[in-house]
Parts: structure tokens; C-alpha cells; sequence
């Protein structure tokens, strides 16, 4: 009965239904024994419930190994397949090819930095803290660096790193922008990046009377500062200067096919990257406009319907309200498709809840349980 349990613990994991799982225990089960087969998902461990511990048990067990077989020889076949087919710079998600690490550290795409379409290079307002900046960035790719939203690129930095390397190692930033860009023109891609500033700290790459005012204007000259490498290389940058970039990569936040589903979002600062990417492609692109005659005729009217019919709801965690990111751009989708979109703050440094505690997204959420499960 242990085998058992783990065989159909396997065929949960393996995603079968209940139903199925159901089908394959039951073709060898005596009806004096009833079987209790529970979701893959639950708190508890999945339970086979026999009264019966002889020979319908036995037969049970049997028929289940034989089903868990079919079921890998079936993996083991359509991986195979899958291989047979398998093409460079492509990955199938679901069934779909997404763009796939067309770049690599060792032959990475030359972009170019320009200038920003629709936001501010910095994003934030001073705050005292040494690290208050964070860049709105856009690279040209020209089309060669296709992505779509959810995914990551690496931007090499020259150097030197941590470690004394020259250039430094890549590093992953997840894209701020929707597939086609924030000119819609499927050449550029933007990132949000906090500039890294630590001062006095246990680490650093600045002695006393090294530290320069970076593009903002800030500088420590009478401290040691320790600057982020990469992330000084891309808010430092200007347009015209060179980027060298990898990827995409990335295919963990995808957004769902379904035209109709609810998307929960939570992001601590620049963690909203990639929920504006979602957000440019739902309610701002012409790619995410619906079609046909009733779309035309709410153009006509400044209520152009989307393709996405569901609920977007957006919790953003900062520390100060002088921190929030795009906070425009919300307030634009609020207020055309109060049906799709919601928004909510938690400003840690300034809002407590009705508890005294200060306000992060894990005890903004709780206000609306009821809500949101």
C-alpha cells in the first residue's frame, strides 16, 4: 500500500486528473473496496484507502504500476519527439516556441542605448538614501533580440567585477517592456534597474576620496562606497553608447493564454518589470487592441476594448511614495478599464496598517482576503 501511494503521488505530480488516477486504481479493485483518492495540491500526503488488504490490494498495486509505466514510456516518447525537433535559439512552453537565448556571454548582440519614448531616464525622486535611484533604460536591438513579455535579458558590463574580472559577468534583468517595445516597433527593449549604492558598508570598491558623483549628481567622496557594477554601467549610460546584451532567457512568468483569466501581480520595486511588460500588452499596445467592428467603432470613441477580458490586479511594495514605479501608467489603466485593472500600494516608511505594522504587500493583501481567495 506505501508503493502505492507513491505511484500515485507520481501520477499527481505526472498532472493526471482525478479521474484518471481514479481509472487506473479501480480496474483491479474488488467493490468491497472502495478507493479514496485525493487532489494533487493538498496539504496531506495522497491516501489509497483499502479495506481490503489481500489480493484486490495486490491487484490495485498492480494495476497502478502498470499505469505509471504507460505514463513514462509516453513521457519518455514525446520527449523524444520533442528533441527530433528541437531548433537553436527557440524553447516550446506549453507549446508554444518563445525566443531562447539567442546571445550568448561569449558572442552577445551589440545594442545601442537611445533615448526613452514614454518615460524619464530616472524613475524616483530623492529620498536621503544613497541607493533612491532607479533607471528607466532603453537599448535598440533591431530587431535581432526578440522577446516577449515575462522574459529576462543579461547586459555585460566592462568591468572590472567583484572578483577583479574584466568584463564582468552578466547580469539578468527581467524586461520592463512589452514584446514590441515602448515605440512599438519590435526593436528596442527597456529595463528598470535600481542603481546598487552602499555606504560604509562591509564590502568596498571605493576607498575614502574615490567616489565620484554618478549621472544623478550623488557621490560620497568622504566614504567608502561599495556601487553595484552593472547596475552604475546601466544607469550611468547615455544614448548613443554600447550595450552588450544576452539572452532572452526566462520562462517561469509567462502570461497565461486565456483572454479571461485573473492575474494577481506582486512586485517590490523593481520587481514590477515584468508586470509592466504584462500591463504595456493588456492595455496599451495595439497588439493587445481587440478587432473587428465593435473595436473600430469604440476607437472612434476613446474606448477601444481589449483582447484581455479578465482582471489584472497589480499589489506594488516600496519604501516611499517618491519610490513608485510608473505610477503614471497605473492611474492611465485605472481610469480607461476600471473593469480589468486594480492597483494597490504598501509604502513601508509611511503607511501602517490597522494593526500598527508597517505596510508591505504580505499585510496589504490581507485587507482584501475575501477578494482574492
Amino acid at each position: 500500500q506505501g508503493l502505492a501511494q507513491r505511484i500515485l503521488f507520481s501520477l499527481g505530480r505526472l498532472k493526471s486528473t482525478p479521474e484518471q488516477m481514479a481509472l487506473a486504481f479501480t480496474a483491479g479493485v474488488p467493490q468491497t473496496a472502495p478507493l479514496a483518492v485525493e487532489r494533487p495540491g493538498q496539504s496531506q500526503a495522497p491516501r489509497l484507502g483499502l479495506r481490503d488488504q489481500g489480493n484486490g490490494a495486490c491487484i490495485c498495486l498492480g494495476a497502478a504500476a502498470l499505469a505509471f509505466a504507460a505514463i513514462r514510456r509516453s513521457e519518455s516518447s514525446t520527449s523524444c519527439r520533442a528533441a527530433a525537433v528541437k531548433k537553436k535559439g527557440v524553447k516550446v512552453v506549453h507549446g508554444k516556441e518563445i525566443p531562447w537565448n539567442l546571445f550568448s556571454p561569449k558572442a552577445p548582440y551589440k545594442g545601442e542605448v537611445v533615448k526613452n519614448v514614454v518615460q524619464p531616464h530616472t524613475l524616483t525622486e530623492q529620498t536621503g538614501d544613497p541607493n533612491w535611484e532607479t533607471c528607466h533604460v532603453t537599448f535598440n536591438h533591431g530587431g535581432k533580440v526578440p522577446y516577449i513579455e515575462g522574459q529576462s535579458i543579461g547586459v555585460i558590463a566592462p568591468g572590472p567585477d567583484k572578483k577583479g574580472e574584466t568584463p564582468a559577468k552578466i547580469r539578468l534583468y527581467s524586461i520592463a517592456s512589452s514584446a514590441v517595445g515602448d515605440d512599438e516597433t519590435s526593436k528596442t527593449v527597456s529595463l528598470c534597474v535600481k542603481r546598487v549604492v552602499e555606504v560604509d558598508g562591509s564590502y568596498a570598491n571605493r576607498e575614502v576620496g574615490e567616489d565620484k558623483p554618478d549621472k544623478a549628481g550623488t557621490g560620497f567622496p568622504e566614504n567608502k562606497v561599495y556601487r553595484g557594477v552593472c547596475s552604475n554601467h546601466i544607469c550611468d549610460m547615455s544614448p548613443g553608447d554600447d550595450v552588450l546584451i544576452t539572452g532572452p532567457t526566462g520562462a517561469e512568468m509567462l502570461l497565461p493564454e486565456d483572454p479571461e483569466a485573473n492575474i494577481i501581480m506582486l512586485a517590490t520595486g523593481t520587481g514590477i518589470a515584468p508586470m509592466r511588460s504584462y500591463l504595456r500588452l493588456l492595455f496599451h499596445d495595439k497588439a493587445g487592441a481587440a478587432s473587428g467592428l465593435k473595436a473600430k467603432v469604440g476607437g472612434l470613441f476613446g474606448k477601444a476594448p481589449r483582447k484581455f477580458k479578465g482582471l489584472a490586479w497589480l499589489f506594488m511594495g516600496v519604501p516611499y511614495s517618491k519610490s513608485l514605479l510608473y505610477d503614471d501608467e497605473h492611474k492611465e489603466y485605472k481610469e480607461k478599464f476600471p473593469d480589468n485593472f486594480r492597483y494597490d500600494y504598501a509604502v513601508s516608511r509611511e503607511q501602517k496598517n490597522a494593526e500598527g505594522q508597517k505596510m508591505y504587500i504580505q499585510t496589504k493583501m490581507p485587507e482584501y482576503a475575501e477578494e482574492l481567495w
